[in-house]
Formats: C-alpha cells, structure tokens, sequence
C-alpha cells in the first residue's frame, strides 16, 4: 500500500530526478563568441535598415546598397532584392565588425569606446575603402545633411556593437566572480 502511495505521489508532483524528462534538462548557453556574432549580425540588419529609411526620407544621398557597386550588373541592385540582400549582406561584414571589437576592446566599459569605434568605422569607410565606391562622394564634397545623418547611424552602430559586448562580458566576468566567492553554485 506504502509502495502505491508513492508512486502516486511521484506521478502527481512529476519525478525530478529522472534527466530524461523535458523539464528536468536545462539549456545550454549561448558561447560568449556566438553571442558576439549574433549581435553583430542584428546589429547590421538593425543598423543597415535605418540607413534605408534615412535614405528613404531623403536625409543622405548614400543608398546603402553602395555595397555591390563594385560587383553589380544590371539594376536590380536598386529593386526589392537589391534592398534585402544588401541589408543581408551588411549583416553579414558586421559579424567580423564585432569580432574585431570583440578582439581589441571588449573588457572597455564605456559607451564613449563604442561611439569611438563607430567614428573609426565612419572613417575606414569614408578614406580607405573609398576607392571601390566610385559613385560615393569624398568627405569634402560630401553635403552636410548626408555627413550629419551617416555619422551618426554609424556612432549609433557602434554604441550597439559595443556596449551589447562590453555589457555581457562585465556580466560574464560578475558571474565568474561570485561563482569563486561561492555565493552561486554553478
């Protein structure tokens, strides 16, 4: 009778200790490396598609699918699908934007380090990558309402690179702290 009782206790409030159950298995993280990633393709995608609608609304004269005037033949870079894999795209070489941030500046905590890092960005894009934009104006001739605007979006990107990663590896780094103080088992 004991022996039934139990059981029925087990059945009703669920057998914690069987590992096979769904709800006894618990996630594993995201690796500190992937999150990195992650952020720096939404940061793209994010970023990329409010240089569109900047570009829409007439507040920068650069369309952000600059990026395959090297490669592109035809007009369909300037079509839906242009649009879409040029936002894709700029996903994609924002991946090893945050991984360079990742690699030079994480452990900074100031959101100053990635406003920094986006001016930098700006400049790479503006002076040395230049040349393989012939349709993009120098900074000079460049029209204050479209430097402004570019600038900014690209501060912006930065602050996000940058203090989505430098905020997680402070969290990683708290966490670690308390887990050798003891005061979190892991």
């Amino acid at each position: 009778m004991s022996e039934q009782k139990r059981h029925n206790e087990k059945k009703e409030k669920g057998d914690q200790s069987d590992p096979a159950l769904e709800q006894n298995q618990s996630e594993k993280p995201m690796s500190f490396v992937m999150m990195v990633m992650l952020t720096g393709f939404i940061g793209g995608l994010l970023w990329t598609a409010i240089a569109y609608l900047c570009y829409y609304f007439s507040f920068t004269k650069i369309e952000p699918n600059i990026i395959f005037e090297p490669w592109a033949v035809g007009d369909w870079s300037d079509r839906w699908i242009g649009i879409a894999l040029s936002i894709l795209a700029y996903g994609i070489i924002s991946i090893g934007v945050a991984l360079v941030y990742y690699a030079v500046l994480r452990k900074l905590k100031s959101m100053w380090v990635g406003a920094g890092y986006g001016v930098l960005l700006f400049l790479v894009v503006f002076i040395l990558l230049k040349p393989l934009f012939p349709s993009m104006k120098s900074l000079t001739a460049i029209d204050y309402h479209t430097l402004i605007t570019t600038l900014c979006i690209y501060v912006l990107y930065g602050v996000f690179i940058g203090y989505s990663i430098s905020y997680e590896e402070n969290e990683l780094r708290h966490q670690e702290q308390k887990e050798k103080s003891g005061e979190v088992v892991p």
